[in-house]
């Protein structure tokens, strides 16, 4: 891998290594995340992604390497990334409304002030219309647009997603995948992503890093030049089953 030094960057990984006890689980991993970039970790299950994205929300602290966001060093520091699990994790006994102003009300806004903040985003995330419901009361695609929301509104220009349309059907997942291509156009976010599902880090990233079985290291860097917006219709595209054919190769 290329050594990133550019301060350009919005975030990257420098080398970082960690060991649970005599278990080696990321191992001298760099990558990195440009603004408004869509970036996929593609690999196998118990890789160590999870743990790459865990260091990264300071939640873990490696043994060794750096986290650096605008050029400057968060190794080990929480609350400056937005994090969403691939559980929703809302909660049952609050309106829609007052989950995703959660993060408001943890940094000490006022309730109604709260609320008013985050109504404007629940047409772009297609809630508008179910603010006041709960949240058994949504389908499990709305719950996790309820859920992306709420970690919007964390951190607004880093969000980490881990799985998050792993438990939904297939269907369901396809049509969520549109979605968060066109509500991140609209948000300018930069989005690291979690999957181990080769067609939708195709299908969503402008490039991928592939992983290695534990412990994780990059096995490769792979640029998704394919056009955006993307439709359906490319998914049976001759340049996307190229890019699914070198991805199955290096896996």
């Amino acid at each position: 891998m290329n050594t990133y030094l550019n301060n350009s960057y919005k975030l990257k990984i420098n080398n970082i290594k960690k060991t649970f006890e005599d278990l080696l689980v990321v191992d001298d991993v760099s990558i990195y995340l440009k603004e408004n970039e869509f970036v996929s970790l593609l690999g196998p299950s118990g890789s160590g992604k999870s743990t790459i994205f865990n260091i990264i929300a300071g939640l873990l602290k490696p043994d060794e390497g750096e986290i650096t966001i605008d050029g400057e060093d968060f190794t080990g520091k929480t609350g400056r990334v937005s994090y969403m699990y691939q559980k929703d994790l809302l909660l049952p006994w609050k309106k829609v409304i007052d989950n995703v102003a959660l993060p408001l009300a943890i940094k000490g806004v006022k309730k109604q002030e709260a609320r008013e903040r985050v109504k404007k985003y629940f047409k772009i995330f297609g809630l508008e219309g179910f603010e006041y419901k709960y949240p058994f009361q949504l389908s499990g695609g709305m719950r996790q647009r309820a859920a992306l929301m709420r970690t919007y509104m964390f951190s607004r220009d880093i969000i980490l997603l881990d799985e998050p349309f792993g438990g939904l059907d297939a269907m369901t997942k396809r049509n969520m995948q549109y979605w968060l291509l066109e509500v991140t156009e609209n948000l300018k976010a930069s989005i690291l992503f979690i999957t181990h599902d080769i067609e939708e880090a195709i299908f969503l990233s402008d490039r991928i890093y592939i992983l290695s079985n534990r412990p994780a290291k990059v096995k490769e860097e792979i640029k998704i030049n394919l056009p955006k917006p993307r439709k359906s219709e490319i998914i049976t595209s001759i340049k996307f089953n190229e890019i699914k054919k070198q991805v199955i190769n290096t896996l």
